[in-house]
């Protein structure tokens, strides 16, 4: 059965690196990088949307992915116009009605970043600026009902950005459970991996 581990926005497939020592050894997991989903393509949410179906479509079996912040929005979507292909489901920091004013916020922080700093992502500065922008109008709010499989919803316990959102996920979606993680922030992959993985392991484990 396949795990897959979809990373947060500036981060890479290494993000998931010390969580994923955690699960059991008969677990195949992939770790595709998203940057890469992008390259010689419009950098816009929809075009990695469309490339995850197209990703996921070589799998005959029911998925298990999890993600993290935009992997998260990824995998919701996926698994809310996908329920026949989802054996479980994990949304990590996620949020499922975009917050407009703080993504702005981001985005002016953004155009001042060094051009560097997003090339150790994977990205152009401008591809990274207008894959944000795309995510502006995203909201799933009147669609988790079509979310069938089993959800663990995970959120950082210092993430107060997303913690409301993700008490809010729990209470939405049918046959969710949630697991604060002590001593993280937002990127709980990088932040506390051990009991992350720990956290992961044990509900996948319970859809084998």
């Amino acid at each position: 059965m396949k795990y897959i581990m979809l990373h947060g926005l500036g981060q890479s497939s290494e993000s998931w690196s010390d969580t994923v020592k955690v699960f059991n050894d008969d677990f195949e997991v992939l770790c595709p990088n998203l940057s890469d989903w992008l390259f010689g393509k419009i950098p816009c949410y929809d075009t990695l949307y469309r490339t995850l179906e197209t990703y996921c479509e070589q799998f005959e079996e029911p998925l298990n992915i999890c993600g993290l912040s935009l992997g998260g929005i990824l995998a919701m979507q996926y698994a809310i116009e996908h329920p026949e292909k989802m054996n479980s489901l994990v949304l990590i920091g996620t949020q499922y009605e975009m917050p407009k004013y703080l993504l702005k916020m981001q985005n002016l922080i953004f155009r001042i970043m060094p051009c560097s700093a997003f090339e150790k992502m994977g990205f152009q500065k401008t591809d990274f600026i207008n894959l944000c922008k795309s995510m502006t109008e995203l909201n799933f709010k009147h669609e988790l009902k079509k979310i069938s499989c089993s959800v663990l919803v995970v959120c950082g316990d210092k993430d107060k950005i997303n913690k409301k959102a993700s008490l809010e996920l729990q209470q939405q979606i049918e046959n969710a459970e949630i697991a604060i993680i002590e001593n993280a922030g937002h990127e709980v992959n990088t932040d506390n991996p051990t009991l992350l993985g720990q956290k992961l392991n044990a509900f996948f484990k319970q859809y084998v």
